[in-house]
C-alpha cells in the first residue's frame, strides 16, 4: 500500500530553520545555509518516518494580492524577509528538486492555498495526505484522508499530528469551522483582529450554538443573545473569514517518486553543506 503524501510549507520550513539554526553554518559561497539545511533535514525526517509516497514543496508570495485588497492590514506587520533568507529561498527549489521533490509555486496564491488544494487532491483520488508546517490555518484541510503535521516553534522537536477529531479537541470546533473560527477570534500572525472581546472559548461557543458564523451573524441581526457583540460586524467578519478560508486550484494528483539521495547529494555538495552530502551518500 501507498505511503501518504507529504506536503511541505516551504515558506515556514525556511524561516523556522533559519531563526533556529546558527548563521554561522555557510556553504561554498561563504553565505549562510541555515535556512536550507534544517529545512531539509526536517522534510528527510519525516518523508521517512512517514513512508511518503512523494513530498511536495509548494512556495508563493507571503500576503496574495486578493487578501491585502480586502483588509490591507494582512501581513502588514511582518519585516521584510532578511537578505540571508531570501539568498537561501532562491536555491532551495532546485535543492528540493534535485531530492526528487516535486516544487510548486504560484505568482496569485499563496503555498497554503497550494497545499490545500493538493490535499483535496490527494483524498479524492482515495489517498492520504499530510501536511507539514506550523501554521493553524492549515487545520481547515484536516479530514478522513487528510492530517496536519504541526511542528512547533523554535527548540521544539518533533510534530504534532492533528486530525479532525484532534482539532475539534483543541478548538472545539470541527474543521470545516476554522475561518468562521479565526474571523470570530482572529489571528495575530496574519494581521487579523477579530472581534473585541471575543477569545478562543466565546468564539467556539458562538459556532457550536450557531452552527456557522453566517448563522450567528444572522441570528445577532435578529436581537438574539450575541447581538451586543456581533450586530453591525458583519462586513468585517465576512472578509476576515473570506481571507482565512484557503482559495482552492485544480491540480493534477502528484505521481510516486522516492527521495533522490544521489542527486540530492551532489547538489548539496555544489551547495557546500558537505555534511549533508554524506550523510545522503551513506543513506543512499
Amino acid at each position: 500500500m501507498a505511503g501518504p503524501l507529504l506536503l511541505v510549507d516551504a515558506p515556514y520550513l525556511l524561516y523556522r530553520a533559519f531563526y533556529a539554526l546558527p548563521g554561522s553554518i555557510k556553504g561554498s559561497d561563504g553565505r549562510p545555509v541555515n535556512a536550507l539545511l534544517g529545512s531539509t533535514n526536517t522534510i528527510l525526517a519525516v518523508a521517512e518516518e512517514q513512508a511518503a509516497r512523494a513530498v511536495v514543496a509548494c512556495f508563493g508570495p507571503d500576503a496574495a494580492a486578493y487578501r491585502v485588497e480586502l483588509y490591507p492590514g494582512y501581513h502588514a506587520h511582518r519585516p521584510p524577509m532578511p537578505d540571508d533568507l531570501a539568498h537561501q529561498w532562491a536555491l532551495a527549489p532546485r535543492l528540493y528538486a534535485a531530492l526528487g521533490w516535486s516544487v510548486m509555486d504560484h505568482d496569485s496564491l499563496e503555498a497554503d492555498d497550494l497545499l490545500g488544494s493538493l490535499a483535496r487532491v490527494e483524498a479524492e483520488a482515495g489517498g492520504e495526505a499530510l501536511i507539514l508546517t506550523g501554521d493553524r490555518d492549515m487545520f481547515q484541510c484536516a479530514g478522513d484522508r487528510v492530517a496536519v503535521l504541526l511542528l512547533g516553534g523554535r527548540g521544539k522537536r518533533g510534530a504534532e499530528r492533528m486530525g479532525a477529531a484532534e482539532i475539534e479537541r483543541r478548538y472545539g470546533v470541527a474543521p470545516a469551522l476554522v475561518p468562521d473560527f479565526i474571523a470570530l477570534r482572529g489571528d495575530p500572525s496574519d494581521g487579523l483582529p477579530g472581534m473585541k472581546g471575543i477569545g478562543e472559548k466565546r468564539a467556539a461557543d458562538i459556532l457550536r450554538r450557531h452552527g456557522s458564523l453566517a448563522a450567528a451573524l444572522d441570528a445577532a441581526e435578529r436581537d438574539g443573545r450575541d447581538r451586543n457583540i456581533l450586530a453591525g460586524a458583519r462586513a468585517e467578519l465576512e472578509v476576515y473569514r473570506e481571507i482565512a478560508t484557503l482559495r482552492p486550484i485544480e491540480l493534477d494528483r502528484p505521481p510516486d517518486a522516492a527521495t533522490d539521495r544521489p542527486r540530492g547529494a551532489a547538489a548539496a555538495r555544489e551547495l557546500g553543506m558537505s555534511g549533508l552530502a554524506e550523510r545522503l551518500d551513506s543513506e543512499g
